[in-house]
């Protein structure tokens, strides 16, 4: 009978959960690059990446199981107008690990980055095409729609310069893929946001990744281009702008805890990256300063998400209807 409840807890699964990864991944890039800047302990990132890692594989077998015992329900949620947009998470996670992986084996980091290139344009192909033949109702307009379209410059975030003689044609068209949808996707959900009801308590936490195109997109503009310039430096300062103004939006007492929250660790990941990319570039204590203090913010609030989810999962309250 235990092995029955066990099993029939698997079908609730959520893929957005694959958000962990993420954001363990670019918490081991901060701390790569506070290493760099501050000469922190180097076996942090590594210590985390390995973890980022770990996650990766225990969640690939176990969704994998669930597709393999709950097809139905697998495809109810690829084909569900918010929750699809959570697939494109599993195929960042693979861009990321390429950044993470890269420390130790740059042949191992072009075979991971080369498939979550092939995956993630699959993906972006997929959910633009059924956003295009389906009519879509406004109130499904949710941060979430950013993914797809964000996962495509993750493909320069991580590969930018990558030395393959094709590398640099799939990043542009990612690139370009990515700036225009994150900028068509930007607008419609901030309508949305602004002229109909409040999202759901369980989407508040998503509010972050409205942050994402403009970080990751520096992120990806600086590592093709190798240069900052007044564009990067925009793109960096709304991002860091509109941080401050969701941060008291998503961390506030009362909303309740779930896998949607995993949600703000990759946005904050990618703001703390480009934060120490940043103050590199500019060089002053006063940037210095607040790039240590996003990563310290980014680190307890991955922790503590880590540590619920564990709590909630022994308790039988994460994998529930």
């Amino acid at each position: 009978m235990e092995g029955k409840d066990k099993e029939s807890t698997l079908q609730y699964l959520p893929v957005n959960l694959f958000g962990s990864v993420m954001g363990l991944s670019g918490l081991a890039l901060a701390w790569r690059e506070s290493h760099h800047m501050f000469g922190t302990y180097l076996f942090i990132s590594d210590a985390i990446g390995c973890l980022a890692i770990l996650v990766f594989i225990v969640l690939g077998i176990t969704y994998l199981s669930k597709l393999v015992l709950f097809p139905k329900i697998v495809k109810a949620e690829f084909h569900n107008p918010i929750a699809g947009n959570f697939f494109g998470t599993i195929t960042i996670a693979i861009l990321l690990l390429s950044s993470v992986i890269s420390a130790y084996s740059q042949a191992m980091q072009q075979v991971v980055w080369t498939i979550g290139v092939i995956l993630t344009l699959l993906i972006a192909c997929i959910i633009i095409r059924r956003l295009l033949n389906v009519k879509q109702d406004f109130k499904h307009a949710v941060p979430a729609w950013l993914i797809p379209g964000v996962g495509t410059l993750d493909v320069v975030v991580a590969g930018g310069t990558m030395p393959l003689t094709w590398a640099r044609e799939v990043n542009l068209l990612c690139f370009g893929i990515g700036s225009i949808l994150a900028l068509v996707f930007f607008t419609l959900i901030f309508s949305r946001l602004m002229h109909h009801d409040a999202m759901p308590d369980k989407l508040t936490p998503s509010l972050i990744i409205l942050i994402a195109p403009f970080e990751v997109g520096f992120l990806s503009y600086v590592n093709f281009t190798q240069r900052i310039d007044a564009f990067a430096s925009i793109l960096f300062y709304f991002g860091l702008f509109m941080f401050v103004v969701l941060f008291s939006k998503v961390f506030k007492r009362g909303l309740p805890f779930g896998a949607s929250w995993w949600a703000v660790s990759f946005p904050m990941a990618a703001l703390s990256n480009a934060a120490f990319l940043y103050a590199d570039f500019v060089n002053n204590w006063p940037l210095k300063s607040i790039a240590g203090l996003i990563l310290l913010l980014l680190t307890l609030v991955i922790a503590t998400l880590f540590i619920r989810t564990f709590i909630y999962l022994t308790k039988g309250q994460l994998l529930k209807p």
